[in-house]
């Protein structure tokens, strides 16, 4: 399968669900390229986005898997690139 480049954006507005999105994000480590976390005080929100290089299924299931968590809301963007 084609790999994709793609950038997942995060948004987290409930702290308690930071130790399962970042178990999630362990298991799909060998996707990562890299990753942003900016934390926004004046919400009390942390915004983070994530660099990734995979299928498009897997891009899916990692940003779809996020999005479930409480409190998180995950959008992915591709890039046109194959």
């Amino acid at each position: 399968m084609d790999s994709r480049v793609a950038l997942i954006g995060i948004v987290v507005e409930k702290e308690g669900s930071v130790e399962a999105l970042n178990k999630i994000l362990h298991e799909y480590g060998k996707y990562i390229i890299g990753r942003m976390g900016i934390p926004y005080p004046k919400r009390n929100i942390n915004i983070i986005s994530i660099a990734v290089d995979a299928p498009s299924d897997v891009i899916s299931a990692l940003s779809g898997k996020l999005g479930m968590l409480d409190g998180v809301s995950s959008k992915a963007v591709y890039s046109k690139l194959t």
